[in-house]
């Protein structure tokens, strides 16, 4: 296997969006490998396919043929995405060693836990083995099968001098902790609880035809905070839990509800996106390591009232691409899915036992060739 490749790493978060995909040029193996990303594109997946994703994941429930459905749908985006970036570089499918995705998450509770394509069309849109799955083997040793972004941040954000802070705010929000000068096993990194979804799912509950999302945060801008309802859903276990721990959208827009249900005002729909950014900063603030170069990544960094709560709550914070690596707000997942592709094709773990729980390191994924 050559020392010089290129893949593709492709993710679709819990916000459900749609796909990222990230042409990337990586030489080497292990943990010392140089990586540099090479292209990015993003497909939105449709209304229709939003809709019927969004139902499965909140009922917890769905007819097989919507299933089936789901499933191939999300993989031509997936395609689309992976062709577009292709298209983009100038680059022939046989030129890549693989593509690595992340599928879509439609159930996470460890060691339960589902993200959903098709490898097989996939591969056969694109030309080349695929590797997906990627959760499974470390549930399978004990683990909780997330975070696994965090590999990837140890290969391209440790620094010798400087503590590093990496957080990603897409529907859940997670951070990864990178000691100065410190080993793979001094990674320390979790979920810290909801990110953008509670605040996405309000806003298809207000406007099931509109965009799913509170633009740049405008409308909780102008509402006001329920703190009764935000120290309740923080007294959640979840919360108070050391790590390891990982957790759903789901899981958390249920907590949200359950609140709101016991609340005897009325709040608006501008108080309850307002009182879901809340919960969001105040989760992300109490589980800030004491020290470290804060760098965000994901949606949730586009919206205003979420950054001037964490600025407010005396946080120094940067864009990821501040970093002074190519990666920039939205590839940031897509790109570690790729590294995490190079180490599954080199036989090398890419689970972080102290991170995820598991008994031990193991490779992750499953290789689906081309056809």
């Amino acid at each position: 296997m050559p020392d010089e490749r290129l893949i593709v790493g492709a993710m679709s978060g819990t916000s459900g969006d749609g796909v990222d995909a990230v042409l990337a040029e990586i030489i080497g193996r292990g943990l010392d490998i140089s990586v540099r990303p090479l292209a990015h594109h993003h497909v939105a997946l449709t209304p229709e396919v939003r809709s019927l994703l969004f139902a499965i994941r909140e009922k917890g429930e769905c007819k097989l043929g919507d299933l089936a459905r789901l499933g191939r749908q999300i993989t031509l985006a997936y395609a689309d995405a992976v062709q577009l970036v292709l298209r983009k570089t100038q680059t022939q499918p046989d030129a890549i060693a693989c593509v690595a995705a992340h599928g879509q998450t439609l159930y996470h509770a460890p060691p339960d836990t589902i993200q959903y394509f098709d490898p097989s069309l996939l591969a056969c849109q694109i030309g080349c083995p695929v590797i997906s799955d990627f959760r499974r083997a470390d549930c399978a040793a004990g683990g909780q099968g997330a975070p696994l972004v965090p590999y990837a941040d140890y290969v391209l954000f440790r620094h010798p001098t400087q503590n590093r802070v990496l957080l990603n705010v897409g529907g859940i929000a997670n951070l990864t902790y990178l000691r100065a000068g410190g080993t793979l096993d001094d990674v320390i990194a979790f979920d810290t609880g909801p990110g953008n979804c509670i605040s996405d799912a309000l806003c298809r509950r207000h406007d099931p035809s509109g965009p799913g999302f509170d633009r740049d945060g405008e409308t909780a801008l102008s509402g006001n905070v329920n703190l009764a309802i935000v120290q309740r859903c923080l007294e959640d276990d979840f919360f108070h839990r050391w790590p390891p721990k990982s957790t759903d959208g789901p899981a958390m827009i249920g907590i949200f509800d359950r609140e709101i249900a016991s609340e005897s005002a009325q709040l608006s729909f501008a108080d309850q996106l307002a009182t879901a950014i809340e919960i969001t900063a105040r989760s992300i603030f109490a589980a800030m390591p004491p020290d470290g170069d804060i760098f965000i990544s994901g949606g949730g960094c586009l919206n205003q009232l979420l950054m001037r709560r964490l600025r407010a709550a005396g946080l120094t914070i940067r864009t990821i691409d501040q970093t002074g690596l190519s990666v920039d707000v939205s590839s940031r997942e897509a790109l570690a899915f790729a590294i995490l592709g190079a180490a599954t094709l080199d036989g090398v773990p890419g689970n972080i036992p102290s991170v995820t729980g598991a008994v031990r390191p193991v490779v992750l994924g499953s290789i689906t060739p081309k056809p």
